[in-house]
């Protein structure tokens, strides 16, 4: 019979040490936001990410250079019927020589298509394992969840904004079948924002940055980045575009949700409903086709192909 537990398998050039090393290293590549030991046979920690996910885990084996495998003692889903998908899952990382590398194979035990997660779970552990982990190792900095400020519904509370405003916005929502880190990656990276707005894209993922969005060779729009709270919310200031634009801010807000993630994207200050308005009503539309395709599939419709 088939085994349909999640898994996953890197090479990297370094040695098994290093990466045992690297994978106790939890903060450094999963989330910042654990309490308790990540490197200790028999110790337990905690994980939690907002309010969506917890889960106590126990270190239950631990051999240098070869293995590392947890216990989920406890888990707790937002999203899920069974809140408790997870637990008693076991997390196992194997650690072997292939061709001169080190590799590792990762395996989430008990993690399989049956469970409402999976799909979520099968993409953000392929991130955090291929992309985070094995940049750890490699560059000495991986991509964690970074540490979180506040916990807050972020939906929520830009509606109540929304609805106090006097002047008009453009609203979309839309589920993207994607974690919110690869959304959040396409909405803040050069090469993410190029994959689905425009190809001729200047911007970095830094707060007081200036991004540029050329469309063709006589327009282009400039925006400040006001805010990046990795995996939630992503806001920028419009500088230089079309006179309806100027001052207007726009805002990502991410939200996970058992298939993915939903974007809820507010366009805020225009002060009337200008022709631009319904334009930009109808345009935004079709570029967040193109991010969804972007994130689901790997091939956005980037201007001057997202009306076609």
């Amino acid at each position: 019979m088939k085994k349909e537990d999640f898994t996953t398998t890197i090479l990297v050039d370094a040695t098994p040490q290093k990466v045992f090393d690297a994978i106790n290293n939890v903060r450094g590549w999963w989330s910042e936001n654990i309490d308790g030991d990540t490197d200790k046979l028999n110790s337990t920690f905690l994980y939690h990410y907002q309010d969506v996910h917890r889960a106590k885990i126990k270190i239950i084996e631990s051999v240098p250079g070869k293995k590392v495998v947890w216990q989920v003692l406890d888990n707790y889903f937002k999203f899920t019927t069974d809140k408790t998908e997870w637990k008693n899952t076991h997390i196992q990382f194997e650690i072997f020589e292939k061709e001169g590398k080190t590799g590792i194979r990762f395996t989430h035990i008990g993690l399989v298509p049956e469970y409402e997660c999976f799909k979520v779970c099968h993409d953000a552990w392929t991130h955090y394992i291929q992309d985070s982990l094995k940049e750890l190792i490699e560059t000495g900095k991986g991509r964690p969840t970074p540490q979180e400020a506040v916990a807050a519904s972020v939906l929520t509370s830009s509606l109540n904004d929304l609805n106090a405003a006097t002047t008009k916005s453009i609203c979309h929502r839309l589920l993207i079948e994607a974690p919110a880190e690869k959304v959040y990656e396409a909405l803040t990276t050069e090469k993410g924002l190029a994959g689905w707005w425009t190809p001729d894209t200047k911007a970095k993922p830094e707060v007081g940055s200036i991004a540029r969005f050329a469309f063709g060779p006589d327009y282009f729009k400039e925006m400040k980045i006001e805010t990046l709270e990795p995996y939630s919310k992503v806001q920028w200031r419009c500088l230089k575009a079309f006179e309806d634009w100027v001052g207007t801010t726009l805002t990502f807000e991410l939200e996970p949700h058992k298939k993915g993630t939903v974007l809820f994207f507010h366009h805020d200050g225009w002060k009337a409903y200008t022709p631009e308005f319904a334009s930009c009503t109808h345009d935004w539309g079709l570029f967040f086709r193109s991010l969804k395709f972007l994130c689901e599939t790997g091939k956005g419709f980037p201007y001057p192909d997202f009306n076609k």
